[in-house]
């Protein structure tokens, strides 16, 4: 596999997500409108714990190990969550909006990308749940670069993003069963795989990812690894509490995250229960691996340290006071740039 010059990454705070799918409209808006993309969402925020998208992928295999590709279950239509037809022609068009509702048209569908959201585990009064974001993770191991026998799929040298070429693309789909995290989808029309670009003509442009850009929560950081000022260093390397979501699928991510912390438990008597967190560590060790343990206490110090009134580099880059900083230099404004479709 080619040697990267630098590697683009991102860290997401997952205790600031609130699920609100901004990221993900906007992911939608910008690169998924096409013929055959109906059902994609480059961008997905799920809630956890729940099967995800697709349905239950972290139970379909796949990754990279032992320096190849292993092969993994090929994730249908059904279980990414086909994209739902309405009746929108006969209510907006037809002259019936008095006498006809929306609806879906068709067969109902069983399962969908956000089926299960916001509904979480454990008992009253200690249900849990969270938010978790997921794009392609541009791996440094990408198993999908090392299964397509059409060499379609590369690692561009200068940022580490990880493109599919569609001209070279015959819809073999290898990479589909082969990337753990289920982020590649088939384009039934087009008979190619597409997938996240982590917004390239933008970041050519000095521009941050559209899903970055446009968070209300402020809840995703954009630079380079190997920029010792900008906050993926900072997050991932110096304070090391930017985690990657299954380590032990072996690709490598470069999307990583800061895990959730959650409210106390409380006890029988509806009092105040320190003695063991709400969301249970064996569920979080098996999404980041078993450092999450360590990080939810450096979590833990640093903002007892801030409520005490003291310094808190790591809170004050987490809470993030200048929205911009959280881009790594990729914070010029997109109104500015003259956009072309060559």
């Amino acid at each position: 596999m080619a040697e990267v010059k630098r590697q683009l990454a991102m860290v997401l705070d997952l205790n600031k997500c609130i699920g609100c799918q901004t990221c993900t409209i906007a992911c939608k808006r910008l690169w998924t409108r096409d013929e055959g993309m109906d059902y994609m969402w480059w961008n997905s925020v799920n809630t956890k714990p729940g099967r995800g998208t697709p349905r239950d992928y972290e139970k379909m295999g796949g990754g990279f190990r032992g320096g190849v590709a292993v092969p993994g279950k090929l994730p249908t239509r059904r279980d990414l969550g086909d994209a739902w037809k309405f009746n929108h022609e006969e209510v907006f068009y037809g002259g019936k909006a008095d006498r006809v509702h929306l609806k879906i048209v068709g067969e109902e569908p069983d399962w969908g990308p956000n089926w299960d959201e916001d509904q979480g585990a454990g008992e009253y009064p200690n249900a849990y749940y969270f938010y978790l974001p997921r794009i392609c993770n541009h791996c440094t191991n990408p198993a999908c670069v090392e299964s397509c026998p059409r060499k379609a799929i590369v690692k561009r040298e200068e940022d580490g993003i990880v493109l599919i070429d569609e001209d070279r693309c015959r819809g073999y789909r290898f990479c589909m069963e082969a990337c753990p995290y289920k982020k590649i989808y088939f384009n039934h029309a087009r008979k190619v795989a597409q997938k996240c670009i982590f917004c390239f003509p933008r970041i050519e442009q000095g521009v941050s990812p559209a899903c970055a850009r446009m968070c209300p929560g402020r809840l995703r950081f954009v630079g380079y690894r190997d920029d010792p000022e900008g906050p993926i260093a900072k997050l991932v390397d110096k304070w090391k509490v930017g985690l990657p979501l299954h380590p032990d699928f072996g690709t490598e991510p470069n999307v990583f995250y800061v895990p959730p912390l959650a409210p106390p438990r409380f006890d029988e008597n509806g009092d105040i229960d320190e003695s063991k967190p709400r969301i249970p560590n064996e569920y979080l060790v098996s999404l980041f691996g078993p450092r999450v343990i360590e990080v939810l206490e450096i979590l833990k110090t640093e903002m007892a340290k801030a409520r005490a009134g003291q310094k808190s580099e790591l809170m004050d880059l987490l809470i993030v006071y200048r929205w911009k900083e959280m881009f790594g230099g990729f914070d010029r404004d997109p109104a500015t740039i003259e956009w072309t479709t060559a």
